[in-house]
């Protein structure tokens, strides 16, 4: 048995809602809204190796654990959510994508090619998740699944939230002359290539409404 994770959506601000059954979750620091029924928290001291760890890379470590029967509601954003199901793959989360996950999903540290990293704005270091189950991840707006088959795909800005680690990452500038990059408005660009998955979450919530509320504003034509 796996917590059932729902989104919830009130007067423009979403929240998860986590459904437990004698079952465990994991969070990100500081997530918790608010819990119904007989759930504990626990959150355990690393290791001195962990906490090292977690100083060099800037990782979270501190992400407390929830098991029991009842229901986990965690913090409300004006931005949203995203579930993605593992299936024993292994995914490679964007900075502060990581929201909450099954007990039984491996979260981890993965680590840039140096250059990637300090100029990409993605850092040296991206959380990594593995297992089976559940991963809820912040999206800023609708989440967009472009599988890649022995492809390549190239993303202007930080629209990527997660890609599966089959894929070969790198930053780059996005014409082959630094002075025509500059000149095209899009200096550095991510390339993601090979075959895999990546989500995208170009257009954020704010827009989607803003375009709702025009559209329906609009007159209505008869056809």
């Amino acid at each position: 048995m796996m917590a059932h994770f729902e989104i919830i959506e009130k007067e423009s601000l979403r929240l998860v809602k986590v459904t437990l059954q004698n079952e465990t979750v994991r969070t990100e620091s500081g997530a918790m809204y608010y819990i119904r029924g007989n759930v504990q928290m626990q959150s355990k001291a690393p290791s001195a190796g962990g906490f090292l760890k977690s100083l060099a890379t800037g990782e979270n470590i501190f992400r407390p654990t929830y098991t029991g029967t009842g229901e986990l509601y965690l913090e409300p954003s004006l931005a949203g959510y995203h579930i993605l199901e593992l299936d024993g793959s292994e995914w490679i989360l964007d900075s502060g994508a990581y929201w909450a996950s099954d007990g039984s999903i491996e979260v981890g540290i993965e680590r840039n090619k140096f250059v990637s990293g300090l100029i990409g704005g993605e850092g040296l270091f991206q959380t990594k998740v593995k297992g089976r189950g559940k991963v809820v991840m912040v999206a800023q707006g609708p989440v967009e699944v472009i599988n890649l088959q022995n492809d390549r795909l190239v993303v202007d800005g930080n629209f990527a939230i997660a890609r599966t680690n089959t894929l070969n990452y790198r930053v780059e500038k996005a014409t082959k002359s630094l002075l025509g990059s500059m000149t095209s408005g899009e200096f550095l660009v991510n390339t993601f290539e090979g075959t895999g998955t990546v989500l995208l979450a170009p257009i954020p919530y704010w827009k989607v409404m803003m375009i709702r509320q025009i559209t329906a504003a609009l007159p209505k034509t008869s056809g």
